[in-house]
């Protein structure tokens, strides 16, 4: 769905707004694709994006070696690890983020089934909505649509990954080394509630990748209605 969102609104960049709307009023008539087509298309072009693009950051390094989402220190954090590496101790601060990240692989995994849900609600209204919206508009109403449940979900999953792994005493020991040393300030951030944020983002911005590819690759139309769908932007 996120393929066909992506292309509707590539639409939007390569028609003038009065030609655009005439295709868009055009859509729900008894055309060479029916409103029905269109919607299935956007839900099926969403499904793919999220088994490729969430689905990757589920698994084991999807977020620690993707330069893109990989969670690092939050800011006040940052001098604990630069510090760390100053003083020889860069495989403590490695760990540190190692554990972060896969708090965060562990929570994406919520996110399947609560996307599913989201794109089974898209109708043919939402289509024309993305289609005429942002360049970002597919990425945006799943954002709104899940953002609140997938923070609930993933919150306390880090929590536990976090405790599964002993991170709250790596992150202990990390942080109490640090402020050991002279002239430091001490920190003691919610490192729960960052990963959680994060992880979010991450999320959403692999979302958007996907998004753009939809509107600029033909190729990644893999079924025959994802092609007659996307044609329309053509």
């Amino acid at each position: 769905m996120r393929k066909t969102l992506l292309c509707f609104a590539f639409l939007f960049f390569s028609f003038s707004c009065s030609e655009l709307q005439q295709v868009v009023n055009q859509l729900p008539q008894n055309g060479p694709v029916s409103s029905s087509e269109i919607a299935m298309g956007l839900r099926q072009a969403l499904n793919k994006g999220i088994d490729k693009q969430v689905g990757t950051l589920s698994l084991e390094d999807g977020f620690y070696k993707n330069e893109l989402v990989k969670i690092l220190l939050p800011q006040e954090l940052q001098k604990v690890d630069n510090t760390l590496r100053n003083i020889g101790l860069g495989k403590l601060a490695d760990e540190g983020l190692r554990i972060l990240n896969r708090a965060a692989e562990d929570a994406v995994g919520e996110a399947m089934p609560i996307f599913v849900d989201a794109v089974k609600g898209i109708t043919f209204n939402d289509a024309r909505n993305i289609l005429l919206g942002s360049d970002n508009a597919a990425t945006s109403y799943l954002e709104e649509r899940t953002s609140k449940e997938l923070y609930d979900k993933f919150n306390p999953v880090i929590e536990n990954s976090f405790k599964k792994v002993g991170a709250d005493k790596i992150w202990s020991n990390l942080i109490e080394r640090y402020n050991q040393l002279p002239l430091t300030e001490n920190v003691n951030p919610d490192l729960t509630d960052y990963v959680t944020q994060e992880a979010l983002s991450g999320v959403y911005t692999m979302i958007a990748i996907e998004e753009k590819q939809i509107r600029t690759k033909t190729t990644s139309r893999t079924t025959e209605l994802l092609k007659k769908v996307f044609a329309l932007q053509d």
